[in-house]
């Protein structure tokens, strides 16, 4: 089981679009594997910051999302509202 998080630093004033973008694209990156994602804003963190937060079974599940024709077209322009980002993959080592 992996942990996949995607970090994004948004345009001032984008994140709630990256959110909205996020949000109706999450049911077509549901792909085999996929165990949950959820999308994460700041609080404390530097402003405009969201996080794609997806736990998978397996890497190949994870990277399989940008090959579905279906997410692509619902991320088709995110980087209009994206000035950064950085992914982490982690390996679950403990779970309870």
């Amino acid at each position: 089981m992996f942990v996949v998080i995607d970090t994004f630093k948004a345009k001032p004033g984008q994140g709630s679009a990256l959110i909205e973008k996020f949000e109706r694209t999450l049911p077509q990156m549901q792909t085999g594997g996929i165990k949950s994602q959820r999308v994460l804003v700041d609080v404390v963190a530097s402003y405009w910051t969201v996080v794609l937060e997806t736990e998978v079974e397996n890497l190949d599940a994870y990277f399989a999302i940008a090959d579905d024709p279906a997410a692509r077209e619902g991320m088709a322009g995110y980087m209009d509202h994206v000035i950064e980002g950085d992914r982490k993959i982690f390996k679950v080592a403990v779970s309870g």
